[in-house]
């Protein structure tokens, strides 16, 4: 494996990394802003408030993309192993 396939196999799973975690990390980035709005909008400023509806929003999306995500790395680890054994082939 040369420099260049090293590269390309880093950018691929830092790639699948972001395609993987971005769907759980919009879902808290907008519950967040939505609960600040609210804060900022009624005084409340409610510690719990804050952590309680994201991260039980988090887990809920968690569940919820699952199947993509594991697809996503599944995909990602095929790809990883046909270049292992191409590695061995060549």
């Amino acid at each position: 494996m040369n420099e260049a396939q090293a590269l390309d196999f880093m950018r691929d799973a830092i790639w699948t990394l972001i395609i993987v975690v971005a769907p759980v990390m919009l879902v808290g980035l907008v519950v967040g802003l939505i609960i600040s709005l609210f804060q900022a909008l009624t005084s409340i400023q409610e510690m719990t408030l804050t952590f309680v509806p994201k991260i039980l929003l988090v887990f809920m999306s968690l569940v919820i993309f699952l199947p993509f995500m594991l697809e996503t790395m599944r995909l990602f680890m095929e790809g990883v192993a046909d270049k292992i054994i191409g590695l061995g082939t060549g």
